[in-house]
């Protein structure tokens, strides 16, 4: 408990500058802040407006996300086969509503679980692939999405490097008490680069990110509506 206090306490007092409007802007449905897991869902009938298909390397599919983070998505590719030849593909992008269902009612089927299906995949609603703004990736050769590239080459450089692209991992080992999904290392979710450089370097779940943003943002409403 100390140490989210403290955690949440450093990013308040880096996010000085941001003014309540500017993070209120940043966490409403469409914007790159969005939250979204089971506790926040998304309607059934939620759709992107601005759905495009990146222009990268894909195992399979029409890959779509929504245009912002695919120019990142770009980016982070370009870079990744330029300064390491290494050749990362898109395996899954925005994912609607029913497509979401039909996964997570396989994966019970398959575990046999409800409780270790929502561990692995998300109830629909409550997935950031139907925000558009997650991607997951793997690797050329790769055998699919396990815990196994986070162990590779590529997936060690994608965990050190997404942040400079707009990225962060969202779903680490350590974070499952909070975020209530085992380890991903292939899961990125675009925040925007200065968001994203904060959660690298404090190291936090986006749940934490956010709650220290509405911490903030309450505060400044308080001193606001103070006179002298």
């Amino acid at each position: 408990m100390l140490n989210r206090i403290v955690a949440i306490t450093a990013i308040i007092l880096s996010l000085g500058g941001l003014g309540a409007d500017t993070i209120a802007k940043r966490t409403n449905l469409g914007a790159s802040l969005y939250l979204v897991n089971r506790d926040y869902v998304l309607s059934q009938d939620y759709v992107p407006e601005d759905l495009v298909r990146p222009k990268v390397r894909t195992q399979y599919g029409n890959i779509t996300m929504r245009a912002e983070a695919a120019q990142a998505l770009e980016e982070l590719f370009k870079a990744a086969k330029e300064e390491h030849g290494y050749v990362l593909e898109a395996v899954s992008g925005y994912r609607s509503y029913a497509k979401q269902k039909a996964i997570y009612n396989r994966k019970i089927k398959n575990t046999g679980s409800v409780e270790k299906a929502q561990l692995l995949v998300a109830p629909p609603g409550s997935s950031e692939h139907q925000l558009g703004l997650a991607m997951d990736i793997g690797r050329k050769g790769g055998t699919g999405l396990n815990a196994g590239f986070g162990k590779t080459k590529e997936g060690k450089w994608v965990a050190e490097n997404v942040h400079r692209f707009g990225y962060i991992i969202r779903y680490k080992a350590e974070w499952t008490h909070i975020t209530g999904y085992a380890y991903e290392p292939w899961h990125i979710r675009y925040v925007g680069k200065e968001h994203a450089e904060q959660i690298y370097r404090r190291d936090v779940p986006l749940e934490i990110y956010l709650e220290a943003l509405t911490e903030a943002m309450l505060n400044q409403s308080l001193l606001g509506g103070i006179q002298p």
